[in-house]
């Protein structure tokens, strides 16, 4: 699949991974829809796109998910139509579970799943009504395994494996496709505004987050994914990936390695 002339609506646009797939995919000639609640820096990524005219700003607040089926009419007379929508927007969680109050449990799942879910609902009439249509959804490694210090994180993107795999099998003969994006340590801001234990962002980096693949790389190889429909892609470095399949075929080892690893 090419994405020249495709309609790309991208969440969490202004900063990390979706900022670089916004990048990455203007300069393959796609039309551009980029949201996040940070409209200024939006603005700054509209500048740095090969094909600015090319590139729309919507104001999305996925935690206002009770009103996003009103930004959905609003997006589509953008560019007179919608073909891939990218939900990459959320927020992840630095505590140990026994630490963490419900509200940042809640507060996650605000952001992360009923966000997601809610604006992807809004749209999945459109792709219905013309028979085509792809959701991406940016979930985690986390999100097939749980690690310490990620409980409410890594419940959120296991949410969202089990409703988009549901939603696949529904909307097969729609010809609309799913696609389930598994990054694990990407070098973004995610560790700095990760929420702690009272709600307040770590505002450090971890070490497994600096040490990650580059926005860029991974933007390509997501791309790559996504062109070709995948119905899932686990993206990062070797543990990560290597954890993956030890959780499917050895989940005992794996769990006695987590107990040990440092995720920092």
């Amino acid at each position: 699949m090419s994405f020249k002339d495709k309609v790309v609506w991208i969440t969490g646009a202004s900063s990390g991974i979706g900022k670089a797939v916004a990048l990455a995919l203007s300069t393959q000639g796609a039309k551009l829809i980029i949201s996040s609640r940070n409209t200024e820096k939006l603005e700054e990524v509209k500048i740095l796109c090969a094909n600015p005219d090319m590139v729309k700003i919507l104001q999305v607040d996925l935690d206002d998910y009770h009103h996003l089926d009103k930004l959905i009419q609003e997006a589509i007379s953008l560019f007179n139509g919608i073909d891939i929508l990218i939900n990459n927007g959320g927020i992840s969680q630095r505590s140990l579970a026994i630490d963490t109050g419900i509200t940042i449990d809640t507060q996650v799942f605000k952001t992360n799943y009923f966000g997601t879910v809610a604006l992807s609902k809004a749209l999945l009439p459109y792709f219905v009504a013309k028979k085509s249509g792809h959701f991406v959804v940016v979930t985690s490694v986390v999100g097939k395994i749980g690690t310490p210090l990620r409980s409410s994180y890594s419940a959120s993107k296991h949410a969202l494996h089990g409703f988009f795999d549901s939603l696949r099998a529904e909307i097969h003969d729609a010809n609309i496709a799913v696609t389930l994006i598994c990054p694990g340590f990407v070098n973004t801001d995610v560790s700095k505004n990760a929420l702690t234990a009272d709600g307040t962002p770590q505002n450090t980096m971890d070490k497994g987050t600096a040490n990650g693949l580059s926005p860029d790389y991974f933007a390509k190889r997501m791309l790559k994914a996504i062109a070709r429909k995948k119905q899932e892609a686990v993206i990062g470095g070797k543990l990560e990936v290597l954890a993956v399949y030890l959780k499917r075929f050895l989940p005992r080892v794996l769990a006695k390695v987590i107990r040990k690893l440092d995720v920092t």
